[in-house]
């Protein structure tokens, strides 16, 4: 993959967020942090305290149980929409002019449903991979092998 000089990188994940500006070429990529964001993001079993919910069914005299509510994976929904909010003013304000996305494919389908159409015109491609917890020369190896 070819990332232009300046162009963002945004490497996330459910819990965090990395992006990167390239102040190389498209030929020997140099990542630099612009900005980063974060939440704490405890077990579900931290979070929620109450029992599954029960429907009763008075017709057939039986009760149902409600799948209860993940709140871990909920957080981690609503971290990814928060990320693109604000990708999606970056890019309204003209912050990037070319953007590269590294997610993990469950933030990547959170953050895709959420591009505007000023980030799906800047967007160059997509990896399906969770980086966030890599160094940056392998972030950038990552990006020349695509």
């Amino acid at each position: 993959m070819k990332i232009p000089f300046k162009a963002w990188v945004l490497v996330a994940d459910g819990e965090r967020f990395v992006i990167y500006e390239n102040h190389g070429d498209t030929e020997l990529i140099d990542l630099r942090t612009v900005d980063a964001g974060s939440i704490r993001n405890p077990p579900d079993h931290l979070q929620g305290t109450d029992r599954p919910g029960r429907l009763s069914d008075a017709a057939y005299r039986q009760k149902s149980a409600v799948e209860a509510t993940d709140w871990h994976v909920f957080e981690k929904t609503h971290f990814a929409e928060q990320t693109a909010a604000h990708l999606n003013a970056w890019a309204r304000d003209k912050r990037f002019g070319d953007l590269v996305v590294i997610a993990d494919p469950r933030t990547l389908g959170t953050l895709r449903s959420h591009y505007s159409a000023a980030v799906q015109e800047t967007l160059l491609g997509e990896i399906g991979k969770d980086l966030t917890s890599k160094p940056v020369n392998q972030i950038e190896e990552a990006l020349t092998r695509m």
